[in-house]
């Protein structure tokens, strides 16, 4: 696996609307459009890339994921090709919105996390809730590519490959901030602060 070459699969850009900021993540897959919404949808092909989840997967319906203690509802299912759902942690609320289309023979999977304004995000920015997002698009595209990270296996975040992937997704999440207007000293070290809460040194 090249991990820059991963790094460089995914589109990444930040969208401040009000007291809002949208993380969005962007990546093309090299498979059907519906084997990507299959791997999104269906609670056993999930948890071999993302992680388990519980509860009713359908319009109106609540999820659990015991893993990280997040949950929420489903608000939005359109079967193939759209997914909102309330992200509910830590005594917060955000949102996150999946896409699926097609570019020519290949899924495109769209992925935005919206979040508020507050101390977490002047601490952390973008990076916080891009790279973990990073972390499952990786693990996706194992699966996809029928090479998925063995359950068994050492967490990802606490290899020297995983610390890298940190180092490298961090820092594609400071250019997209300062891209979107982030002064790039504060930008740069809110994404050194969360690549050192990643791998374990806060």
């Amino acid at each position: 696996m090249n991990l820059a070459d991963q790094v460089a699969a995914v589109q990444r850009s930040v969208l401040t609307h009000g007291e809002v900021h949208d993380v969005v993540l962007a990546r093309t897959f090299a498979v059907a459009p519906g084997e990507v919404w299959l791997a999104c949808s269906t609670p056993e092909r999930l948890a071999l890339w993302f992680e388990p989840v519980e509860g009713d997967l359908h319009e109106g319906g609540r999820y659990r994921l015991p893993g990280s203690s997040t949950e929420g509802t489903v608000e939005r299912c359109e079967t193939g090709a759209a997914v909102d759902v309330t992200w509910e942690h830590g005594g917060g609320t955000s949102r996150v919105a999946v896409r699926i289309g097609a570019e020519g023979d290949h899924a495109v999977l769209s992925l935005t996390h919206s979040v508020p304004d507050d101390d977490h995000w002047r601490t952390y920015g973008p990076a916080a809730t891009g790279a973990g997002w990073d972390g499952a698009l990786l693990a996706l595209d194992l699966l996809l590519a029928g090479t998925p990270r063995s359950p068994e296996a050492e967490p990802f975040d606490a290899t020297p490959e995983g610390h890298e992937a940190v180092g490298l997704w961090t820092d594609a999440w400071a250019a997209a901030h300062v891209a979107a207007g982030a002064d790039p000293d504060q930008a740069r070290a809110a994404a050194e602060r969360t690549a050192a809460f990643y791998r374990g040194e806060l």
